[in-house]
């Protein structure tokens, strides 16, 4: 089996753009795979267009000698702009594998070791930064059924912020807390928004509400300050979502404090790669629980991995909270039932694009999430997600 072309597609998500690719093949096997990062939609566009005379040709099944042909061979660092050009390519070659033998991906991975995966709920917070508007979004996503949601409390802030600010910030964490009570799972998220003396102040604010993770709260390019942070923090800090290589990830383990990681499979190159992290991640005691704030094949993607990965903890999902329409795009749709994702029993990564919904919603205008401007919260949805 040969790849005869690539065709990537942007999405207008309202809060950011999402690029799908279709990869197909002499035999008539295509596959779907999924490239979004948060404003380079376009240009990992571009990186795919230009990666395409390297791989045309390739056997989808070689995946090893399709990362070294996308990532060592042109001798370049692009980071998370090229990882997301290699993963959506690289995903789709899973998904083409699993529909020529008929076997979903997770099958080609180690096998299946859930029928179904926990999941957090994220993106449900488009409401105006109160505790009151917090708390009553957050119990309406337990009566969703979800055990588990993320939240980023911290406004706009960047580095620090001002005492109201910041008491502000503890107060709506307190409010969810007493909302959804003691027994569903609360992920504090940071963006990597402080200085160490923010982060480890606001880890003992965060303490008494017993966070199952503080997410991030230093930025990620500074691995040494960043496990310093990790290993002082009475909170455990999960992070490595914005990470682009699995050198990055053994950095992180090897200094010891961090138990959560938080690859992300578009930024690392795909799926690969990201189940290399996992095993990684296992051999240094550490849990996987896989960074998925991009579109719905990145879903698809996190679900084949947590039937597989014997350390996965729990997968994200923004998928119940976005506009209806996006819902639309794959089917059959990624559903969270009672807490959980049920794993695709499909070939490959068991949905299918709507490629005339994707041509529907072709991006025209760019769309990006501003993590640093006030009422980023809102994420430019249009209409009511539910």
């Amino acid at each position: 089996m040969k790849i005869t072309g690539i065709t990537p597609h942007v999405v207008g998500n309202s809060w950011k753009d999402w690029l799908l690719v279709r990869v197909d093949t002499d035999e008539g096997i295509h596959g779907v795979g999924e490239g979004t990062v948060n404003v380079f939609a376009r240009t990992v566009e571009t990186a795919i267009l230009e990666l395409e005379e390297r791989i045309a040709g390739h056997d989808p099944f070689d995946i090893e000698a399709l990362l070294l042909a996308m990532q060592r061979d042109v001798y370049t660092d692009g980071g998370q702009v090229h990882g997301a050009a290699v993963a959506a390519v690289e995903i789709a070659c899973w998904d083409i594998m699993g529909k020529a033998l008929d076997l979903p991906v997770h099958k080609l991975l180690g096998g299946r070791l859930r029928d179904r995966v926990r999941a957090y709920a994220n993106g449900w917070y488009t409401v105006d930064r109160t505790p009151e508007a917090f708390a009553e979004a957050a119990r309406g996503v337990v009566n969703l059924g979800f055990t588990a949601m993320k939240f980023d409390p911290f406004g706009a802030a960047w580095m620090a912020q001002s005492g109201h600010d910041e008491d502000l910030s503890i107060s709506l964490v307190e409010a969810v807390r007493a909302a959804v009570g003691p027994g569903v799972d609360l992920m504090i998220e940071a963006h990597g928004r402080f200085g160490v003396s923010s982060a480890l102040r606001i880890a003992e604010r965060l303490a008494p509400f017993r966070p199952a993770w503080f997410e991030e709260p230093v930025s990620h390019h500074n691995i040494g300050v960043l496990t310093s942070v990790a290993r002082q923090s009475p909170v455990p800090v999960a992070t490595g979502e914005s990470f682009s290589s699995i050198q990055q990830f053994a950095e992180l383990l090897a200094g010891g404090a961090v138990g959560i990681v938080q690859p992300e499979p578009v930024h690392l190159g795909g799926i690969w790669r990201t189940r290399q992290v996992a095993a990684m991640a296992e051999a240094s005691h550490a849990v996987v629980a896989p960074h998925n704030a991009q579109g719905p094949i990145c879903s698809a993607v996190s679900a084949q991995l947590g039937a597989c990965v014997p350390n996965f903890y729990v997968q994200e999902s923004f998928d119940v909270f976005n506009e209806g329409w996006t819902r639309d795009l794959v089917h059959p749709p990624i559903n969270v039932v009672d807490g959980h994702v049920e794993v695709p029993e499909g070939p490959g990564l068991g949905v299918e694009i709507d490629w005339d919904g994707v041509e529907k919603h072709s991006s025209r205008q760019p769309h990006s999430l501003e993590l640093f401007a006030e009422g980023w919260e809102q994420r430019g949805l249009t209409q009511d997600p539910n």
